[in-house]
């Protein structure tokens, strides 16, 4: 029984069960919610990275790229959360469609994207703000108390610190935004309406301004030649030799690809917004709104922004650069925006953390409803009607690994983990229309089966172009997530006990 599926029923109940988790969100609150999640880290940290060391100029073509992979996904995520309006995104679809024990499996991968997401992204808003405090003489928290004791931090006045304790301003943005989301869904979203506000004007002042200073000579060439390429075209190098080089990745067609692998982790957010279907008012109809409209918003901001940034800086000058966006900037006689720059970042990570952690919770609320989690995690807040325990635990879980451990390179784990369940939900629309035609469908992707093979093609293309320590990572988690499933989920399924006693009473009937 590995494989059985939670009965479609079952679910539709679950959606009609509005007095647990508050029905709350509006479309323009799930399209603010999810531009929120996926502005963030992405535009101000990764374009300068994917920039300068895989695509060069042409990392707008990674962006569109990773974008086409996510619209397939998210046109295949829009018909789910319209049919099935229950929180847990691809782990409840993965449920109802391919059974238990890969439900398990995208669960867990979820856990991956969304915790160790918050905890990556929180460190960076740490680096950001004590950059902030020192520049301005306002830095008032001892030194060993802004890093971790397991790196080295440089910063841009020259100073290093390397006996670091904790990373204590990373634990303070975790613990308040986690006590946010108790207090309430709408709060949240009140308060992640003003944040993507925020970041979004000054993204709009960046491009507007930026573009009058853009130099033709930086996008020139736009796609860098690769020297692997050309001995491949030219018969010098065999496929397999260039996919195993040191060429692979950097700069040419393949830089693109491994820069729309690496950008990608820009865009983990749209699917957040299906964590919340059981918030949203109306989500047969706000579920796919929210999620295409988030999308689209963004992408079209990325492409601009990308093209804006490497146009007034040489993508040379992006590399080792923590602060691209400030880089670009000094090209131009507004040096001013700078400060501005970093308020809208700060303000655009804490949108993308307290998004993670919505996400993650209702995911562990869904999964413990089920029973392959501790009850603990479905108590929901008698007063606020939110996840409160599990909002608690995950404090304490992304503060470990925000304040005790440098998660500067787990974005490539986090994408990867992410392609991964995009994938699985692909393959969950083409067996859905097979073996559930009738089940009515508010919005319905277009063109299946074809999109959802085209999403499982352009998602396995960015994995293939990921380094090799991304998949001995997915592989080492996968494995402790398997074993957690044996020894304890699949002993207290909910729908495996029910089954279970279905057929005792049978059989004591007979």
């Amino acid at each position: 029984m590995l494989f059985v599926r939670k009965p479609i029923n079952v679910l539709f109940s679950e959606a009609e069960k509005s007095a647990e988790l508050k029905r709350s969100l509006s479309y323009v609150s799930l399209i603010t919610l999810g531009v929120g999640a996926i502005i963030g880290a992405g535009l101000f940290s990764l374009t300068g990275i994917a920039a300068a060391e895989n695509a060069g100029p042409a990392v707008t073509i990674s962006f569109i790229i990773a974008a086409i992979g996510c619209m397939f996904a998210g046109l295949c995520y829009a018909e789910f959360a319209s049919m099935i309006p229950v929180a847990g995104s691809a782990y409840t679809y993965s449920y109802a469609t391919m059974g238990e024990f890969v439900a398990w499996i995208i669960g867990w991968d979820l856990i991956l994207e969304y915790a160790l997401g918050a905890a990556t992204v929180s460190v960076s808003w740490s680096r950001y703000l004590i950059e902030f405090l020192i520049k301005h003489d306002l830095n008032f928290i001892p030194h060993q108390l802004l890093c971790s004791p397991f790196e080295t931090l440089s910063l841009s006045n020259g100073m290093v610190i390397n006996n670091g304790i904790i990373n204590l301003p990373a634990i303070f943005i975790v613990t308040l935004l986690s006590f946010v989301l108790i207090n309430g869904t709408k709060r949240s979203a009140t308060m992640n309406n003003l944040l993507v506000f925020l970041k979004l004007s000054v993204v709009f002042v960046f491009i507007i301004v930026g573009w009058h200073y853009i130099s033709p000579a930086n996008h020139n060439p736009y796609i860098v030649p690769n020297a692997g390429e050309e001995a491949l075209r030219s018969g010098q190098m065999g496929f397999w030799s260039f996919l195993h080089s040191d060429n692979f990745g950097h700069y040419g067609i393949s830089g693109i690809l491994r820069g729309a692998a690496v950008v990608f982790f820009s865009f983990v957010g749209f699917d957040a917004v299906s964590t919340a279907a059981q918030e949203a008012k109306n989500p047969k109809r706000d579920m796919p709104i929210g999620i295409l409209g988030s999308l689209v918003v963004c992408t079209i901001l990325y492409v601009l922004f990308s093209f804006v940034m490497t146009g007034l800086a040489n993508y040379k000058e992006f590399i080792n650069d923590a602060k691209p966006v400030a880089t670009a900037i000094a090209h131009t006689p507004y040096t001013w925006l700078q400060d501005g720059i970093t308020v809208a970042i700060l303000a655009g990570y804490t949108s993308v953390i307290l998004v993670m952690l919505l996400g993650q919770s209702r995911v562990f609320y869904s999964m413990s409803h089920d029973g392959l989690l501790p009850r603990i995690f479905s108590h929901v807040h008698p007063k606020f009607h939110t996840p409160w325990k599990t909002n608690l635990f995950f404090m304490v879980f992304v503060s470990l690994f925000a304040g005790f451990v440098p998660v500067s390179d787990l974005g490539h784990m986090v994408s990867i983990g992410t392609l991964f369940a995009f994938i699985l939900v692909c393959i969950g629309i083409i067996i859905m229309r097979k073996k559930m035609p009738d089940i009515p469908r508010k919005f319905k992707a277009p063109f299946v089966p074809t999109v959802p093979i085209l999403g499982i093609i352009v998602c396995l293309l960015m994995m293939v172009s990921l380094p090799k320590e991304s998949w001995e990572r997915l592989v080492i988690w996968m494995i402790i997530g398997v074993s957690i499933y044996f020894f304890y989920s699949r002993k207290h399924s909910v729908i495996r006990r029910n089954i279970l006693k279905d057929k005792e009473r049978l059989d004591s009937d007979h």
